[in-house]
């Protein structure tokens, strides 16, 4: 029996762990071959394990996103292991809110390198792939995962919303221009998801904000966004969900 996402070929940023990870898992399992990108080798040989120990196919790829050499050195092995890839989860990110007066500058530019430039590495990289896999097979997806903090307005939060509107923004940008080229560009805006990016977070306030959430909200979970990206890239040719937001039930926004 055929599976949903049979023959396609996948690519996932941030694929050691939370949605990145559950992702993975869930693409194959609907009959893609997954490419997974990320730093932490032994996190990404233990799924690419787990992945063909259920009988799909994974390929380790250990990336650091920032740097635009190893990711077209990535993207110039999936083809030659796979061919071009019609599937890319932008999905690598780090959530670092402070107060903007805290003047925390590093942790400024390590959002912007990881969740903007380090996007458009991987747009740079794989949207050739994405454009030729569309003229062959009437389709592909590019999705990039942003948040809910794109559009709301969060104290402390400021230079993280920014990064994820522009996300946002971008994904509505790119879409006009490859729609035309049969490939799909959907942005993903979470809310509160129960993955490391919380345990990134220095700010106590913050800390203590998100600990209080979880006795009245049921966080969503990485499995969650998976099924919803397997969902967007199984979904008919004619259809592109441009914007999907994900919220938990309680959470009001």
């Amino acid at each position: 029996m055929m599976s949903s996402l049979d023959g396609r070929v996948a690519v996932i940023t941030g694929a050691s762990s939370g949605i990145g990870e559950a992702t993975a898992g869930h693409l194959a399992a609907l009959g893609a071959r997954v490419a997974l990108l990320a730093r932490r080798s032994d996190r990404l040989d233990d799924l690419a394990a787990r992945i063909g120990e259920n009988g799909g196919h994974a390929l380790p790829l250990v990336t650091d996103v920032t740097d635009a050499g190893a990711v077209l050195a990535a993207a110039d092995r999936v083809r030659s292991e796979w061919g071009p890839a019609d599937l890319l989860l932008n999905n690598a990110g780090v959530m670092l809110p402070a107060p903007v007066e805290e003047l925390a500058v590093g942790q400024w530019r390590r959002q912007i390198d990881l969740n903007v430039s380090g996007l458009m590495n991987a747009v740079a990289a794989f949207v050739p792939h994405l454009v030729e896999a569309a003229a062959a097979r009437g389709v592909a997806d590019l999705v990039n995962t942003s948040s809910i903090a794109a559009q709301s307005i969060l104290p402390r939060f400021a230079v993280y919303s920014g990064t994820k509107a522009y996300v946002t923004h971008l994904s509505r940008h790119l879409r006009a221009e490859l729609g035309a080229k049969d490939v799909r560009v959907s942005a993903i805006e979470p809310g509160i998801v129960g993955t490391e990016l919380a345990g990134h977070v220095t700010d106590q306030d913050v800390q203590a904000w998100l600990e209080s959430t979880k006795g009245v909200i049921e966080w969503l979970t990485p499995q969650d966004v998976a099924e919803t990206v397997g969902f967007l890239a199984a979904l008919p040719p004619r259809v592109n969900l441009q914007q999907v937001t994900i919220m938990p039930t309680r959470q009001p926004g």
